[in-house]
């Protein structure tokens, strides 16, 4: 690969603890990486950062398929440029990376996990690779309990109940990426707070540093 396409090198330095949350949305994702964040003095990522926010919302309802799933590979590699620079001063929290790309993706047009796998095998060896990667699963229930009390809903977490077999998908995604991913760990939500869960992943994030 030409330097210029290189990844950013963190080698040199001491590294800090990269976690990432996976999992549909509302199921405490974000909650969960701000505790996180405080609890570790961790710096916090999405896989969708500026500039790549901003666009989101055009990109899903605007681009085709491949154009579009472009948009997010592309803020894929930018949101891990982002964590090997701040993996040089201390941990990193990702909500959402590579497993998300693929499992909504999928999802959103109809394609199997492995389809998407190899749009991204070229670019493989290009993202930091997380410590450990924490699927976070909980019952329909209490997930569309979450989803009532959302106060920012955007059109991707409706989509979720109003687009036929959608969480159905979703959730059978993250699974087989899950099954495939030697950094995960999977952790049920229902009937643990945030805090009870941040002290599960510290153990993880404590023995890296063991």
């Amino acid at each position: 690969m030409p330097p210029a396409y290189a990844p950013i090198p963190y080698g040199d330095f001491p590294r800090g603890f990269f976690g990432v949350l996976e999992g549909v949305s509302g199921v405490g994702k974000s909650t969960l990486a701000r505790v996180l964040a405080e609890r570790l003095g961790a710096t916090a990522l999405h896989t969708l950062t500026l500039p790549h926010e901003g666009w989101a919302e055009e990109a899903r309802q605007r681009l085709r398929a491949l154009p579009q799933f472009g948009f997010y590979l592309s803020g894929l590699l930018d949101t891990s440029d982002q964590a090997r620079q701040a993996l040089t001063a201390g941990p990193v929290i990702a909500d959402r990376y590579r497993s998300s790309v693929i499992a909504c993706h999928a999802a959103a047009h109809g394609v199997a996990t492995e389809d998407v796998t190899r749009l991204l095998a070229p670019f493989h060896d290009y993202p930091a690779t997380p410590d450990h990667t924490f699927y976070l699963r909980c019952s329909e229930g209490v997930l569309r309990e979450r989803m009532r009390s959302k106060q920012d809903l955007k059109q991707d977490d409706a989509d979720l109940f109003e687009v036929p077999h959608r969480l159905k998908q979703l959730l059978l995604n993250f699974e087989t990426v899950a099954a495939g991913d030697p950094t995960a760990v999977v952790l049920d939500t229902d009937g643990r707070t945030p805090d009870q869960l941040a002290d599960e992943i510290l153990k993880y994030a404590e023995g890296n540093r063991a």
